[in-house]
């Protein structure tokens, strides 16, 4: 790590400098160059204009070429003289009659129209550059020239100034990177010693860091970062334990599925269930091999809805009752509950209320037929009244054994179903025959008001007792109309619903969550007077859901009540009756 943070700040070092280099390379150069250039062109300019004045004075008393070599040993630069046709008079580095006229010279040609000239060019004779400078005389024209290496040379002297100085920042700054790199390199190495503590579940790891800079704050922060997580994580693990206590200390089997189907989480209860060995990871399967449990935690993984279920299979000779739920995760929660005592209190309670009844029909049917015998001998008013009461108890007495034999078989499913294809027509046709007579009697007529074209999947027998328990249900309370209306209506969630509607006095809410309930009644006295038992609802409630449909009511009142049922309907529809068989 040192290496690789000396590394990128030695780099950046370097291409700071190197930049800095460059940039005053190119502008201190051209600054000093371009001075250096203006002051050399001022100083010849002034030279030369002494040397026009010289010149002048002394003209014809010293030689010209005694004068410019004095001329370039006081200036320090190349001097020449010539007339007015260019003819070279004199010249401080060459022979004078071996050079050619000069007349043309940018300088001298200026300088012969009366105005001082200057150039800069490669010298013909001796083959480097020079900075000319040329002033006018009364006898042509003087001009002294300087090489331009000079400049060069001052120039190249300031390059190297500079490269050296680079040279010794780059040293400096290899030192300062080297120090630098150690020192982040280690506080680095802390915080990444630090982060993997906190990775490895160490929370209560600690960075300490003193300063102001950067990496300070940043470590600073993640101390904090380190705090607060301890903080939420003992907050989680108390939670969780506390869970887990609670959820071990239940006595319903709970157990977490996966989205995998493979077992996430499991509390004491399900361990002690398991049909093999079961653990986190472990798929469902091999821990629980209840084919009903598997299939509705299979249909809340994918719908995403809560299931239950009636498990026979999860342990031999025990009964469970099992409800599933999503989880936010895409898994899913089951709860078992043993219900094995619950369902063995209520089959007690089936074959208790069974066997009494059965065993009352027969002192019952005797107590009717004797009293029956004695009314039709008795003189007696007085004693035909009590006779006639005696025998009213006993036919109401009677019926209540006899529906509650019939409740009893179809809770315990003693006389199981036989469902088959049936038209709905036929059992609402069924209904209106059998009860027309009756409903004349009372001056009601039963009305099919909907009939549709479709097949159930039912017991005939079956549903024509439900029909029978809502008719004569719906007779009881239609007094004082004149018809009952019974009839069907297909539904989209592949169901039919069948309807018994009256137009009596209706239902006060508050009772209609009650109504299918055994022996509950709205109006007890008239439901005794009219001959109910209070378990004909509840038989029609049982009977549908052994169908796999569901029994409801809607009413108003002063409107009348209509108590419907949904049933299945059949895999095919069809557009003519069809033959069904009655149950036998």
């Amino acid at each position: 790590m040192t290496q690789r943070v000396f590394f990128k700040l030695l780099l950046l070092i370097v291409l700071v400098v190197g930049v800095s280099t460059a940039a005053l390379d190119v502008l201190v150069r051209r600054t000093w160059e371009a001075s250096l250039s203006s002051e050399l062109q001022q100083d010849l300019q002034d030279k030369v204009k002494m040397f026009a004045v010289r010149a002048n004075h002394e003209s014809g008393v010293v030689p010209f070429q005694q004068l410019a070599d004095e001329e370039a040993a006081a200036a320090r630069a190349r001097a020449t003289i010539i007339d007015r046709s260019g003819k070279v008079l004199g010249d401080s580095e060459a022979q004078a009659s071996l050079m050619e006229n000069h007349a043309t010279r940018p300088e001298f040609s200026s300088a012969l129209q009366g105005q001082p000239g200057s150039d800069t060019r490669v010298s013909h004779t001796l083959g480097i550059d020079f900075r000319y400078v040329a002033a006018p005389t009364s006898f042509g024209a003087v001009r002294l020239a300087y090489p331009l290496s000079s400049i060069t040379a001052g120039v190249r002297k300031i390059e190297k100034e500079l490269l050296e100085a680079s040279a010794i920042a780059l040293l400096f700054g290899f030192g300062v990177a080297l120090i630098a790199a150690q020192s982040v390199a280690r506080r680095l190495r802390k915080m990444v010693g630090f982060a993997q503590e906190i990775a490895a579940g160490h929370l209560a790891a600690r960075l300490p860091e003193s300063g102001s800079d950067e990496i300070a704050m940043l470590a600073t922060t993640l101390d904090k970062t380190a705090r607060q997580l301890e903080i939420n994580f003992r907050t989680l693990e108390s939670s969780r334990q506390q869970l887990e206590t609670l959820l071990n200390s239940m006595n319903d089997a709970v157990v977490a599925v996966s989205p995998n189907r493979e077992v996430a989480w499991f509390n004491g209860a399900m361990k002690n269930l398991a049909a093999g060995s079961i653990s986190v990871g472990t798929p469902l399967i091999r821990a629980v091999r209840d084919p009903d449990l598997l299939r509705v935690v299979d249909e809340v993984l994918r719908g995403r809805k809560v299931g239950n279920a009636t498990l026979f299979s999860v342990a031999p000779g025990r009964t469970f009752g099992m409800t599933s739920a999503p989880l936010p995760d895409g898994g899913a929660v089951c709860v078992l509950r043993d219900s094995t005592e619950i369902a063995r209190v209520e089959r007690t309670r089936r074959d208790f209320i069974a066997n009494v009844s059965h065993e009352l029909r027969t002192p019952l049917t005797s107590l009717l037929g004797y009293t029956e015998t004695l009314l039709d001998e008795s003189p007696d008013p007085k004693a035909r009244e009590f006779l006639d009461i005696i025998r009213r108890n006993a036919q109401r007495m009677s019926r209540l054994t006899e529906d509650l034999l019939t409740l009893a078989r179809v809770e315990s499913g003693e006389d199981p179903l036989e469902p088959a294809p049936v038209l709905a027509q036929e059992l609402l046709r069924d209904a209106q025959v059998s009860f027309n007579e009756v409903a004349k009697s009372k001056g009601i007529a039963i009305e099919i008001a909907n009939s549709p074209e479709v097949q159930v999947f039912a017991d005939r027998d079956a549903i024509h007792q439900v029909f029978a328990n809502l008719i004569d249900n719906a007779l009881k309370y239609a007094s004082g109309n004149k018809n009952i209306l019974v009839g069907a209506e297909e539904r989209q969630q592949g169901n039919v619903e069948f309807y018994v509607r009256d137009f009596g006095p209706g239902i006060p809410s508050e009772h209609l969550p009650r109504l299918f309930e055994r022996f509950y009644r709205v109006d007890k006295a008239r439901s005794r007077e009219a001959g109910g038992t209070g378990l004909g609802l509840a038989i029609v409630k049982h009977i549908v859901l052994n169908h796999g449909g569901e029994a409801g009511v809607t009413s108003e009142l002063g409107h009348g009540s209509t108590f419907w049922f949904r049933l299945p309907r059949a895999a095919v529809r069809v557009d003519a009756p069809v033959a069904t068989g009655a149950k036998h």
